[in-house]
């Protein structure tokens, strides 16, 4: 082939921060008078200790492999498909210096204070599999690029394996139809549970309103729980009214969000709830 947020009480994270390569390789040689290589070759692999880092784009177009060699050299190699199009398997023609390859596909090999100002290429993919979020599982491709349209080439092949992708925070919100107003000093407390796929830190916060005697009353709470996978996490918090009229007995509108932050993609996870609490005198 040539190639030339969330509802429903349900909440993903989203996208991914760069990954330490499990195993993989990287290995690249030029023609005489290719500036990036000076017509030398060049082998990485994790198996030799050398380290390869990968970022990939949220919708999969893009692909970036880092290498630091364990001999202290530094190199980069990116493969960008045309537009917002996942990368695939098949060959990528008329490429050009990425990021500024535009609406066509994007490569560069650049490395040791070594780097193409205008380049043209061709990669081909071999095997793409990806992950939510730009987790690169596993990417194999060969690439061919040109220096400033010269005749001297720069060709290479990458080959990177991880595991599958970690779990992404997941989120259910509950908010308990039933609360309380305090008599003393008049909160509204709500209670609800929270429930993870993975350990999180989860802070809920919100505002309950309510109209007594005509009057508005509202509040706002805040209250965090270490959510724990296996069972709802309970939790419970106290909406202080704004004004000196206290919440009473009766129906009140609780508008409530819960965020968890997701370690693995480093974002937060949100989810949002609205319910309909009746207050009871206590």
């Amino acid at each position: 082939m040539s190639i030339v947020g969330v509802a429903g009480g349900l909440a993903l994270a989203a996208p991914a921060h760069a990954q330490v390569v499990e195993s993989g390789s990287v290995s690249f040689s030029g023609d005489p008078g290719d500036y990036i290589t000076g017509g030398g070759s060049y082998a990485y692999s994790t198996d030799d200790g050398d380290q390869l880092t990968t970022s990939g784009s949220a919708d999969n177009s893009r692909v970036s492999v880092s290498i630091s060699g364990y001999n202290g050299d530094w190199w980069s190699v990116n493969f960008d498909a045309p537009g917002s199009a996942a990368l695939a398997p098949g060959t990528y023609e008329a490429a050009t210096r990425y990021p500024f390859n535009g609406a066509g596909p994007g490569l560069d090999l650049s490395g040791n204070g070594r780097g193409c100002n205008e380049l043209t290429g061709t990669f081909t993919v071999i095997n793409a599999v990806f992950g939510p979020n730009g987790y690169v599982q596993t990417f194999d491709a060969t690439f061919e690029q040109h220096c400033e349209g010269g005749t001297p080439a720069a060709r290479g092949e990458v080959h990177i394996a991880n595991p599958p992708p970690p779990a992404q925070l997941e989120l259910e919100l509950a908010v308990a139809t039933d609360g309380i107003a305090n008599r003393v000093n008049g909160n509204a407390v709500l209670h609800g549970t929270v429930t993870c796929n993975v350990p999180a830190s989860v802070t809920m916060d919100g505002t309950v309103t309510q109209v007594v005697k005509k009057v508005i009353v509202r509040g706002s709470f805040s209250t965090h729980v270490t959510c724990t996978p296996g069972s709802p996490t309970p939790w419970t918090a106290a909406a202080v009214p704004g004004g000196t009229t206290p919440f009473a007995k009766g129906l009140a509108e609780a508008v409530t969000e819960a965020r968890g932050y997701d370690t693995e993609y480093d974002e937060y996870v949100r989810v949002s709830d609205t319910t309909t609490v009746k207050l009871t005198r206590s």
